[in-house]
């Protein structure tokens, strides 16, 4: 691959290649793994087809984690950028949006993973908290990662949305961490459309007042500029303010944005799709290994976070390409009690090897009977 000479990944390597590096830690992901031990005794338990699943002889638990710490995790974040851009093309013209909308629309968010600090101090988060922090732009009408960035505990979000690049006219949806003035301004400058939820304490002046119907749940509609000197300094121009009551949750949002065109309704309803980059944050922390990392080192802990950011592309992949009707969850569970068989992967999920098969009953005395 072109990713692995890039970073000379396997520049005097014998036999442990960054594809069966790979192989390895992508196994774990997708078995439920706990560790690099857990990983190697249960291939190793499986050493007679290891041949046929690409990683060839046996190897040790120290080799894989010599590979981790040693690798350069760029290799992996290569990687998975070039099957992000598979899975955007397969899933070109989705929309899960309430609305029709031809623009792309991003949510952009933080997930915080805390971390052993006396056993990592390269991850300084606070003086006595250690962690690794996971920034990403997802694309809300197809739920699949535009972007990701992992650092340290100590890189603030803000920090981390400058190193991400934004289209025009595309928009991007944000919770009330990412109100920064200068940056919403350089983001309208660009021609690009944010949304953002506003904090307490906020004052804004207003210019104009849009009519809205209140029984739609949007109470106020407003041009407004900032009250604040150097707030109205670093955002000169005039920005909407939307107040809307959601029924669901018994809640009262204000938002922020620079889209004067679509309706105050569907400022809400593109928000209210903010909590998809939520549930991915929820998705990868319950179903694949992030949260307990097998390795110390920064570049250890990379890896493996892009292994497995890789893993649930992958399997957005296959889900789409073989049109499973079955959802992300349930593909995975079910690859990971069938990585071993011998068929084709379509096969695999064909209605008759899922059908429910009860288990025969046997003539044995019960134990209480």
């Amino acid at each position: 691959m072109a990713c692995v000479k890039r970073y000379q990944g396997d520049y005097k390597v014998k036999d442990f290649s960054c594809w069966k590096q790979f192989l390895c830690m992508a196994f774990g992901q997708l078995t439920h793994r706990e560790s690099l031990s857990d990983t190697t005794i249960c291939l190793l338990a499986n050493a007679d087809k290891l041949y046929h699943a690409g990683i060839g002889k046996s190897f040790s638990k120290s080799t894989l984690s010599k590979a981790n710490e040693n690798r350069n995790w760029k290799i992996y974040e290569d990687l998975g950028m070039l099957l992000i851009a598979q899975a955007k093309r397969l899933y070109l013209g989705d929309n899960q949006l309430d609305i029709n909308l031809s623009n792309n629309v991003f949510g952009i968010d933080t997930t915080t993973i805390d971390v052993c600090l006396s056993l990592m101090p390269w991850a300084e988060f606070r003086k006595t908290k250690g962690a690794v922090k996971i920034h990403t732009m997802l694309d809300l009408k197809t739920a699949i990662p535009q972007l990701v960035i992992v650092t340290t505990g100590s890189v603030h979000e803000l920090t981390a949305l400058d190193m991400m690049p934004l289209e025009p006219d595309s928009f991007y949806v944000m919770d009330r961490g990412f109100i920064d003035y200068p940056r919403l301004y350089r983001m309208h400058l660009g021609k690009s459309f944010f949304i953002v939820r506003v904090r307490d304490g906020l004052k804004y002046k207003r210019q104009k007042s849009f009519l809205c119907d209140k029984l739609s749940g949007v109470r106020s509609d407003q041009a407004v500029k900032p009250t604040h000197f150097y707030a109205r300094k670093n955002y000169p121009e005039s920005m909407r303010k939307i107040s809307y009551y959601d029924k669901e949750t018994d809640t009262n949002f204000i938002f922020l944005t620079n889209n004067f065109h679509l309706k105050a309704t569907e400022i809400a309803q593109l928000y209210k799709h903010r909590w998809k980059i939520e549930l991915f944050f929820k998705w990868i922390k319950q179903h694949l290994k992030i949260k307990a990392f097998w390795g110390q080192s920064i570049n250890a802990v990379k890896t493996q976070i892009w292994i497995a950011i890789i893993t649930y592309v992958v399997i957005a992949i296959v889900k789409k390409k073989l049109g499973l009707k079955q959802s992300l969850y349930e593909i995975l569970q079910i690859v990971s009690i069938s990585i071993f068989e011998k068929m084709p992967i379509n096969q695999l999920f064909s209605s008759t090897q899922l059908q429910y098969i009860k288990e025969p009953e046997h003539n044995q005395l019960r134990m209480f009977d």
